[in-house]
């Protein structure tokens, strides 16, 4: 009977053990998929985002954050001077710039 008892505790600590282990490979499987569809496309896109605004040039036709279209006239540290109509510039951030797509497709359909 002692022994009965003492196989059955031995059979529960066994399954708790490979229900552990069994635990962290589901963890690290939730890891790795999460990695590799979330955050490793997000950091190759912020990386090219970021090529494309460290090329931009006096003359580029760009697009703020907030939606407003126009023609970078000075590049500085961390800002740029955008002409958004005649006589009107605005000064904006880096961070805050992204290349007109209109002007991309345009020179695509030229190509």
């Amino acid at each position: 009977m002692l022994n009965l008892i003492l196989l059955q505790a031995e059979m529960a600590a066994e399954g708790q053990q490979q229900s552990q282990w069994s635990f962290w490979i589901m963890m690290i499987a939730i890891f790795v998929v999460f990695y590799f569809f979330m955050i490793r496309p997000q950091t190759k896109r912020q990386k090219e985002i970021q090529k494309q605004r460290e090329s931009m040039k006096k003359g580029d036709k760009v697009v703020t954050a907030g939606g407003i279209y126009g023609e970078i006239k000075e590049v500085q540290e961390t800002t740029f001077i955008i002409t958004i109509a005649k006589d009107v510039t605005i000064k904006v951030s880096k961070d805050s710039v992204f290349a007109d797509a209109s002007d991309a497709a345009a020179s695509a359909e030229q190509k």
